[in-house]
């Protein structure tokens, strides 16, 4: 091994990852010089030293710097009339239909907590369909591609570009292959790998996994900017003519693809940079608000926010505290470009604490039973401040929200509220459309009148997203399906 190599990894404090060195087979030196070979050794030392750093600062309360996003620069489904919908509507597919929009989806993940070692975008919820969330967002864009098209006679493409990690990157890959694609041009599939950074004890250590092996993890969704410039997507985003990105993250299975009212709202204000919201569901919610700070657009952490502040409300009786963060955010080409080339390397970093697999002084592998490491992520939001002209968009939460992150048999955001959520959404879009809705009998149900995204609706209706993108009614087709029926074409 080289004498510099020794050397720079001793500056760094972290001579210690070559103590097994000497019990190592050629193959797990090989793999273990490759992966020091990925890190920045000059910066090793400042990253462990800054993550031990964070890790033991206590958490500061900023509610004396908080006001809320100013009203201008905030847009609403709710509050908003039918015709300014419609008209930020029609600008969005405008801009769909000439190649101009793209879709970015955050896909670095594992399904850990889901109970599952494969990507979360292959999961599925239990759809009558048995369709992935990867299928259901394909077919999302092959059906805002046919809308545009339809509207102005054109031949688009919403290319997806999709950020993975060393952990996803491979089988996400074979998953589309062995799926056709689901039917999108692979050309216009563009996949790529965010960094992976070590995960260091609280005296700012880097973690040995295995004799030879580096405990690394994804850097976080904020890794997205750094995988940009890292693979040239950016490049390639300029060469498709993409000027406006919707960036979103893969464990909503009610994100609207390249939604082009969204769209159309955060151009029809000059924005460079947009987020949707949800009105938080009560003020404690575990969520974090976009708000201002010291007059600077950011979000805010649930439990950096006293309980008297999250609980403040306006004259109208909501809460003045209550955007929601939903990681669900536009972006143009040339905001992405600034950032890539000014502020990245000034992103926050947030300390996450987690229990990490090490081996002891000895070689011995332990599994830890409580907190024993450190991992640094960067999140996507982290660019808001860097922003021109932020805006914010709020959208309904069981239209557009409902997150698939905890294995069944949690409180919240498992698969089968994930499957509630849709199938409630499209019960609401069939009977508003004036779908009949029979039992296997062939007898009609009875009509609830509003179904929202917690309640089980009477029939299993499965809308296919290449039937339908958001409640939309195909002309001359009669909306009709039977309870338990396995998908609604």
């Amino acid at each position: 091994m080289d004498i510099p190599f020794i050397r720079s990894l001793e500056s760094a404090g972290q001579s210690h990852v070559l103590q097994f060195w000497p019990e190592l087979c050629e193959e797990e030196r090989d793999g273990l010089l490759q992966e020091l070979s990925q890190l920045d050794l000059e910066g090793l030392r400042e990253h462990c030293e800054g993550a031990a750093r964070a890790a033991a600062s206590p958490s500061v309360r900023v509610d004396q710097y908080m006001e809320p996003v100013p009203p201008e620069s905030v847009g609403s489904v709710r509050k908003s009339e039918p015709d300014r919908l419609s008209a930020w509507e029609s600008e969005g597919l405008l801009q769909i239909s000439q190649s101009r929009v793209g879709v970015l989806l955050l896909a670095g993940g594992q399904g850990t907590r889901l109970g599952v070692q494969y990507p979360k975008g292959m999961y599925d919820v239990g759809l009558p369909s048995g369709k992935t969330l990867y299928q259901i967002q394909a077919e999302r864009i092959h059906k805002v591609q046919e809308l545009a098209d339809q509207k102005h006679g054109s031949k688009c493409t919403v290319p997806w570009f999709i950020m993975t990690s060393e952990f996803t990157l491979a089988p996400t890959e074979k998953f589309f292959k062995e799926n056709n694609y689901f039917g999108l041009e692979p050309s216009n599939i563009v996949m790529f790998e965010q960094r992976m950074i070590p995960a260091v004890t609280f005296d700012g250590k880097v973690i040995l996994q295995g004799k030879g092996k580096i405990a690394m993890a994804p850097d976080g969704n904020g890794g997205l900017y750094q995988a940009l410039v890292d693979n040239k997507v950016l490049e390639d985003m300029k060469k498709r003519g993409v000027e406006y990105l919707h960036v979103y993250c893969v464990d909503n299975i009610l994100v609207k693809m390249a939604d082009p009212v969204f769209m159309g709202f955060c151009l029809s204000k000059g924005a460079d940079c947009g987020a949707k919201v949800v009105a938080k569901a009560y003020p404690a919610e575990p969520v974090g608000v976009i708000c201002r700070l010291r007059g600077i657009t950011q979000v805010v952490e649930y439990s950096e926010i006293l309980p008297e502040t999250a609980e403040l409300r306006g004259s109208d009786g909501e809460l003045i505290y209550s955007t929601g963060n939903i990681c669900n955010h536009f972006f143009t080409r040339a905001f992405l470009n600034d950032v890539a080339k000014k502020f990245k390397g000034k992103l926050k970093q947030h300390v996450a604490i987690k229990k990490v697999p090490f081996v002891d002084s000895e070689g011995n592998q332990v599994t830890p039973t409580k907190p024993n490491g450190i991992k640094m992520e960067k999140f996507v939001f982290d660019v808001f401040p860097f922003s021109r002209n932020f805006v914010a968009f709020e959208v309904e939460r069981q239209d557009e929200f409902s997150p698939l992150k905890n294995a069944a048999g949690a409180a919240t955001d498992t698969p089968t509220t994930a499957r509630s959520s849709l199938l409630a959404q499209h019960y609401r879009w069939a009977t508003a459309a004036g779908g009949k809705l029979l039992d296997q009998h062939g007898n009609p149900l009875p009509h609830t009148a509003s179904v929202s995204a917690g309640d089980t609706p009477p029939s299993q209706c499965e809308i296919s997203p290449l039937v339908s993108y958001f409640g939309e009614v195909r002309t001359g087709k009669l909306l009709q399906t039977k309870i338990n029926s396995p998908e609604f074409q």
